[in-house]
């Protein structure tokens, strides 16, 4: 239980902006999913500035951490690579 009416506000905010960051991750999770599902190179290739984009928000808000953005953007990049 918040002492403060500050504390009670702070807890609103970091409550709203967790569903909303929530979101957006599993959002971008599943846009990862998808294009690591695929097995069409055309069809990666058109999703994947897509998919980097979102992944670049997420780091951008530290949604995500930089590094980790960095990594899945490079697997991603590989995996488009290896398809035939």
């Amino acid at each position: 239980m918040a002492n403060h009416a500050s504390a009670d506000k702070r807890n609103r905010q970091s409550e709203k902006r967790r569903l909303h960051n929530k979101y957006y991750a599993k959002t971008t999770r599943n846009a990862i999913k998808a294009l690591r599902n695929t097995t069409d190179k055309a069809a990666a290739e058109a999703l994947a500035p897509k998919v980097f984009s979102m992944i670049d928000r997420l780091a951008k808000n530290n949604t995500i951490h930089k590094n980790k953005a960095a990594n899945l953007k490079s697997g991603i990049a590989v995996y488009i690579n290896k398809l035939a």
